[in-house]
């Protein structure tokens, strides 16, 4: 019989459809097409791409030249752009503002390789490394609220083109919606109990251990109890912490090893599916003024949304919001436990 889940975070309901039941071999969904000659990101066609904002780079070697272990260049086609003022204002019942933010490609390695997990743990560090970096620099414009980073996996995930490891950054002077919710929801349970919510679900997960896919250090994952998507995974780390950018060096190898492990899974689990994953952290905290938030660093918590696009998002889910997922999240955890690579 099918089951509905609410999300204890956002309130979101979720139908989990057992009766349709799906087991890895079940999807068949290729990356798409992408072509591997001429491609921009590998070393030595760094004059193909803008110019770098920032790199990783050997010592005494020029921006735009080879000897760089992850670069960052602007966007070709930028959602929103640096230049300009945001222009608020009303009209009417209508709110507008300029596009001002930022749009980045950090590209994830020099050599053409198209997969994240087929990585060192140090080359990942590295990446985790600049996309801190690159958090860090951007809330220095005060401008902007947010940063939201991504990654496009495969033409149906959204990445163009090159089979060449990149993710995305865009920098936007609003909070996202969907941040905004879990903000929210994680403050009406901070304000009730007195506690994280995504602390109390860590340990009752660890605890029951059905949907834990994976435990490295200080970092968990697990496939959520509200999954919206088949083999849908999250990462958070065990010690509480609202802010990506707070890791320690040794936080840091141990979530390099985390994702490089949990995307290995579901890359051999699921035939190398496209995919997408996202990281939620806090937005942007500036000086306190009267009614700002005050709990946000005891009642948020972050973590990364990893999304294999196994299925489509049809009628029912855009017109209700209640997403159809056709694997439990138990037996998802449970086929990816029991996965090596």
């Amino acid at each position: 019989m099918p089951q509905l889940r609410r999300d204890p975070i956002t309130g979101r309901w979720v139908i989990i459809a057992a009766e349709r039941a799906k087991r890895p071999e079940d999807f068949v969904v290729s990356q798409g097409e992408m072509a591997d000659d001429g491609c921009p990101f590998c070393e030595g066609k760094e004059k193909n791409t803008p110019t770098e904002i920032f790199a990783i780079r050997a010592e005494g070697t020029k921006p735009d030249k080879p000897g760089w272990k992850v670069r960052v260049v602007p966007s070709i086609a930028p959602i929103l752009r640096v230049e300009g003022e945001l222009n608020r204002h009303g009209k009417g019942v209508y709110d507008l503002m300029n596009g001002i933010g930022a749009h980045e490609v950090i590209i994830e390695t020099p050599e053409h390789i198209a997969h994240l997990c087929d990585l060192p743990v140090e080359q990942i560090k590295a990446v985790i490394d600049t996309y801190t970096r690159r958090m860090q620099d951007l809330e220095k414009d005060t401008r902007l609220k947010y940063v939201l980073i991504f990654k496009n996996y495969g033409a149906i995930a959204g990445s163009t083109m090159y089979k060449h490891s990149r993710s995305q950054l865009i920098a936007t002077p609003v909070n996202p919606k969907l941040v905004k919710e879990e903000l929210a929801g994680a403050k009406r349970y901070f304000d009730y109990k007195d506690r994280c919510v995504f602390c109390d679900l860590l340990k009752q997960e660890m605890d029951a251990q059905d949907r834990i896919i994976l435990e490295m250090g200080g970092f968990i994952a697990v496939a959520p109890f509200a999954s919206r998507f088949p083999f849908e995974a999250w990462i958070l780390p065990k010690a509480h912490s609202c802010d990506f950018t707070r890791m320690s060096e040794a936080e840091k190898t141990d979530l390099a090893g985390m994702l490089k492990h949990t995307l290995a899974k579901l890359k051999k689990a699921l035939g190398d599916p496209p995919y997408n994953f996202i990281f939620h952290t806090a937005p942007f905290r500036r000086a306190k003024t009267a009614g700002s938030w005050k709990t946000i660093e005891e009642d948020y918590h972050w973590h990364i949304e990893i999304i294999p696009r196994l299925t489509r998002v049809a009628g029912f889910e855009w017109g209700s919001g209640v997403y159809i997922n056709p694997t439990p999240p138990e037996e998802a955890a449970k086929y990816l436990r029991a996965t090596d690579f």
